[in-house]
This record gives C-alpha cells, sequence and structure tokens, in this order.
C-alpha cells in the first residue's frame, strides 16, 4: 500500500514560513533580556509555533497521515506545558 505523493512545496509559501521562522527568532532574541514572566511566556509561545512550522513544512508532516500529525501536535503540547510547568510553577 501506498500513499499519494505529497504535492511539491511552494517556493514562496516556503519563504514565507522561512521568514515568520526568522523573525520570531529575532523577536525572541530582542526580548530575551527582560526576564519578566510575560515576556517569559512570549518567547515560550514564539517557540511553539517555531516547532509547529518546522515539522510541519520542514519536515514534511504536513502531507503526513492525519494520525501522524495530530501525534506530533500532541507531543509538543506535552512537552511545551512540561516545560512551561517546571519553569513556572518548578
Amino acid at each position: 500500500m501506498t500513499e499519494a505523493p505529497s504535492p511539491p512545496h511552494s517556493r514562496r509559501a516556503l519563504v514565507l514560513v522561512w521568514l515568520v521562522l526568522v523573525v520570531s527568532t529575532v523577536a525572541a532574541w530582542w526580548f530575551a533580556p527582560g526576564h519578566t514572566t510575560e515576556l517569559v511566556a512570549l518567547v515560550v509561545a514564539l517557540a511553539v509555533v517555531k516547532c509547529r512550522l518546522v515539522i510541519r513544512w520542514f519536515m514534511e508532516v504536513r502531507a503526513a497521515p492525519r494520525w501522524l500529525r495530530l501525534g506530533t501536535d500532541a507531543w509538543l503540547v506535552l512537552l511545551w506545558a512540561g516545560l512551561a510547568g517546571v519553569y513556572f510553577w518548578g
């Protein structure tokens, strides 16, 4: 049983995703010296978005079966919730 081939990436979409990753990295770097709880939460939220973009766009999960897409999303939620719990309440 073979899966249908994934559609080719749109060069424009990949460049846009890459640009979002770069901007969020620079934003996280710019916010880092503050170290207030709100800024830490913002940087963590940016990291979650970046992880999801990398997994979906650059690890080809967006064209994967539904169970894998849901599994990677669940893994991200559990991972980042655990990290946030350790940081904020640990």
